[in-house]
């Protein structure tokens, strides 16, 4: 806004409310909220929601643990993030484009793996859930790489944070959807009468289905303009001598790698990456099995612990949202690390209460809402870090991959270390498990690290300063 002598004056705070709220109503930004519902979708069908139906059938807490393992696919995607952003799906790309062919191809393998980790016993055919449960951490690694890629390359620079927002609360909302939904499900199909054998099926089933909501928000959406004006140009002239896949698909991985390989402080940076959420992931393996062992019911679990945490869930990616903001990148590193802590420790109080419900829904309050806190400004940070839009999509894979291996590798022994020591100690070694990760970020912020990120930031802000 430019005033009659020809300075620059700042909105009115109505208007800049305004601007704020209707950027929600965008056509782009609602697209990736029902991408993140997608996307947070499969995830606790081969996680928590796959640990409570072993649960329910009677599994030692120690097998329980170990396939945590199948999550390997979320760790290791990376390795096949250049074939996403290098080559195209047969038919679907040439009708939707690349990114959304992408997509819907995931969409429909993941549905598929969903439908057939339901049919399966998790008692008579445990390898067979295994490998039921890694299907559909292939399919849904590969859905997050071509999302990922899709929300940074069709989000302008204004909409950026408004679609974060939405995403991770969306993610949640599909994450609540998969566990709670598919628990009342199981349990009101029970009540029915329906036998026991096939009731986890029917659950899995109406799960898959719910992939179709990605799958109408990917036909409502458009292929990112990015897609021709920028990616096809960097690969054209990375690969001079023709349209090879081989060649495009080495350069596409290689470029990814060096490119944030050259950053200073490449390796505490990952390391950090790497260690940020291990103790909320170390809890949160056991945090199902831990309600059920401790004597809630399954319908108990699924009101308290899905149901009144959904607000507290919501009501922390917001405030995660407005700190992400309002504060520079390293308080909002502190404050996501200490409440995450803090959010741990509330479990070792409910193991030492017992079952109460009033108190189980203290701490899913607690757990949620501080969870939200921690992802969106967790997710803000990881994106911060993709600062070449070349290999945006390889780089977030790499990063986000790194992240979820302390739900996988580094987790999948909390069911024995929670046999060895009870949930009272348990749960409070999982608090300490989050100490490492304040040491490096006290370690990176005197480095200059988060202050390089911070200028970057303000920078973008000052751009946007007269709009």
């Amino acid at each position: 806004m430019t005033s009659l002598d020809g300075s620059q004056q700042r909105p009115d705070l109505r208007t800049r409310i305004s601007r704020a709220l209707a950027v929600y109503l965008e056509r782009r930004v609602l697209v990736i909220l029902f991408l993140g519902f997608s996307s947070g979708l499969p995830l606790a069908l081969s996680g928590s929601t796959l640990a409570v139906w072993m649960a329910d059938y009677g599994v030692d807490l120690g097998q329980i643990g170990l396939y945590s393992l199948v999550g390997v696919p979320y760790t290791l995607k990376f390795l096949w993030a250049p074939v996403v952003d290098a080559l195209r799906v047969p038919v679907l790309s040439r009708l939707m484009g690349r990114r959304r062919g992408w997509v819907v191809f995931s969409q429909l393998l993941l549905m598929a793996a969903i439908v057939m980790l339901g049919s399966l016993d998790p008692l008579t055919a445990p390898w067979l859930v295994a490998a039921g449960a890694l299907a559909v951490a292939l399919a849904s690694a590969t859905q997050d790489i071509v999302i990922d890629a899709f929300r940074v390359e069709s989000l302008d620079e204004d909409q950026q944070a408004a679609g974060m927002a939405c995403f991770v609360a969306a993610y949640r909302v599909g994450m609540l959807i998969s566990t709670a939904g598919a628990i009342f499900v199981v349990s009101w199909l029970e009540d029915a009468g329906v036998a026991r054998g096939v009731v986890w099926f029917y659950g899995y089933a109406a799960m898959a289905a719910l992939v179709l909501v990605g799958i109408a928000a990917v036909a409502f959406a458009r292929e990112p303009l990015v897609e021709e004006d920028e990616v096809e140009d960097a690969a054209a002239d990375a690969i001079p001598e023709g349209d090879n896949p081989a060649m495009r698909l080495w350069t596409a991985a290689a470029g990814a790698f060096v490119d944030f390989l050259s950053k200073p402080y490449a390796v505490a940076i990952l390391l950090f990456v790497l260690l940020f959420k291990f103790c909320d992931a170390f809890a949160g393996v056991m945090t199902a099995p831990f309600v059920i062992k401790l004597g809630f019911d399954k319908a108990t679990y699924a009101a308290v612990v899905k149901g009144v945490g959904f607000g507290a869930v919501l009501a922390g990616g917001f405030a995660g949202g407005f700190i992400a903001r309002a504060l520079p990148i390293t308080p909002s590193l502190w404050l996501a690390g200490i409440l995450q802590i803090v959010s741990n420790l509330a479990f070792s109080w409910l193991a030492w209460v017992g079952v109460k419900t009033e108190a189980l829904a203290v701490a899913i309050v607690i757990e949620n809402f501080t969870g939200g806190i921690g992802t969106v400004i967790f997710v803000a940070y990881l994106s911060s870090l993709c600062t070449n839009a070349t290999h945006t999509a390889t780089q977030y894979a790499l990063l986000s991959a790194l992240a979820a291996v302390g739900r996988t590798v580094l987790a999948s022994t909390s069911g024995f270390v929670a046999e060895a020591t009870g949930w009272i100690v348990f749960f409070g070694l999982t608090a300490l498990a989050g100490l490492p990760a304040l040491v490096l970020l006290a370690w990176l912020h005197r480095v200059g690290h988060f202050g390089a990120i911070d200028r970057q930031r303000a920078e973008a802000r000052a751009g946007q300063g007269g709009q």
